[in-house]
């Protein structure tokens, strides 16, 4: 038999792996089916054949961060800035509540554009409407995300993007690698579900980084984990990059999966941005949650990270109806629960 499947059964059966195993699988296809069969197994096991669907909320591309590869970066003059009202976002979150979501993303560019009395508001008003609440607004003080946490966030996600101190910081100016894993260890000591992930696919990215960020997110204990890749933006100082594969961000998250069971994993965007069918691969090779766009209106084109984002012009309704039959087309079911990490609740 060969290693690599020794490899997949050992950390389908363990959910444990060496750096080099991890790198072993990463760099051979032969046995890519057995690897995806194995992660939607452990899917099954740990998490059911239920898929969450989490309503993105995205209220602002305003952000003070330069990041090299993403389209909201504050030197790019072609995007035009928008803040959502509070009672606006608020508005949205209630319709997604009519379209029978049980969680709302809020997820905004990194800036000061709201007081923390603003944000306060804007989620102890959503608690109200009784749906769990996952904040997406980049790094911020301890004191702060005590502050949302106690008015009523449950979940926080700041990815990663890459554990590669040197590629972090290559590609984040003036931004802080340590600064982000303090962030990520003052959330899960206020309590929060903590989210992260990583890009597949950046420049100098080695498969052993990639091995080294799915060890992370063990180390961690991450609640969620979302990964795609990374995919180059004309407006970006990494334009002419070639971005990364479909493949190896599908492998990525399978092998994830297997690593930490029972954890919540996203079919994101990007992987459709790739491949038509991205996301329903992905439920199929380890992922179990969904996050539908229900920003309203103009704002679902001004908020773009990359080029080619999918289902900018449809409507919230469209959306949830569009993503209901294609996971009942998978013979999934539309979870009705908020879909809390089972481990924790």
């Amino acid at each position: 038999m060969s290693k690599i499947v020794d490899i997949i059964n050992k950390a389908e059966t363990t959910h444990s792996l060496t750096k080099e195993e991890i790198v072993d699988l990463l760099r051979c296809d032969e046995y890519d089916q057995q690897l995806f069969l194995a992660a939607d197994r452990v899917r099954s096991q740990f998490v059911g054949e239920q898929v969450h669907l989490r309503g993105l909320i995205e209220f602002s591309n305003i952000c003070l961060q330069n990041c090299y590869y993403c389209g909201l970066r504050k030197e790019n003059a072609k995007v035009k800035r928008y803040k959502l009202s509070p009672d606006t976002i608020i508005d949205f979150a209630n319709k997604a509540k009519t379209y029978e979501y049980k969680t709302v993303v809020l997820q905004s560019g990194e800036s000061q554009s709201y007081t923390v009395a603003e944000m306060k508001y804007i989620i102890t008003s959503i608690k109200a409407l009784g749906l769990a609440i996952t904040l997406s607004l980049g790094e911020k003080s301890r004191e702060e995300y005590q502050i949302y946490k106690e008015a009523g966030a449950d979940r926080y996600l700041l990815r990663i993007e890459t554990t590669n101190k040197k590629i972090y910081e290559a590609l984040h100016p003036g931004m802080s690698f340590e600064n982000r894993l303090r962030c990520l260890s003052d959330l899960k000591d206020l309590g929060y579900e903590i989210g992260t992930g990583c890009l597949v696919g950046l420049p100098n990215q080695r498969m052993e980084d990639l091995a080294e960020d799915i060890l992370f997110f063990k180390s961690i204990d991450a609640d969620m984990i979302g990964l795609g890749p990374f995919i180059p933006n004309a407006d970006t100082p990494l334009a002419q990059e070639k971005g990364g594969a479909f493949s190896t961000s599908i492998k990525v998250m399978a092998i994830t999966r297997l690593l930490l069971p029972d954890v919540n994993i996203p079919a994101t965007t990007a992987m459709e941005t790739l491949n038509k069918n991205g996301r329903m691969i992905a439920l199929q090779s380890g992922a179990n949650v969904v996050m539908p766009n229900v920003t309203e209106g103009e704002y679902r084109q001004m908020y773009m990270l990359y080029p080619g984002k999918i289902c900018i012009n449809d409507t919230p309704k469209h959306c949830r109806g569009c993503i209901t039959g294609k996971i009942q087309g998978i013979g999934r079911q539309v979870s009705k629960e908020f879909g809390f990490r089972k481990s924790k609740k």
